[in-house]
């Protein structure tokens, strides 16, 4: 596999601070890319796969710029997750 594709249409953080969301963000993103990064985990995911809600349950938000990362980082392992089924 040569290509990977994610689209995010949309990312509710409802209950995050403003200043909670581009650390929470940046997190997700560099957690996703690290997975993608990997040829062990890509080959896991090597099928189309479409999925039109993904709903990963209640997750702590902690206080800060260092918890909004870990949610960041909590939520992009839960995706991981979720493509390996």
């Amino acid at each position: 596999m040569s290509r990977v594709r994610v689209t995010i249409d949309r990312l509710v953080l409802k209950g995050v601070a403003p200043e909670q969301r581009q650390p929470l963000i940046e997190a997700l993103q560099n957690e996703l890319s690290l997975a993608f990064a990997d040829p062990v985990t890509r080959a896991k995911w090597a099928r189309s796969q479409q999925m039109p809600v993904l709903r990963l349950g209640a997750m702590p938000l902690g206080p800060g710029r260092l918890g909004s990362s870990r949610l960041g980082a909590g939520i992009a392992r839960a995706i991981e997750g979720a493509l390996e089924r």
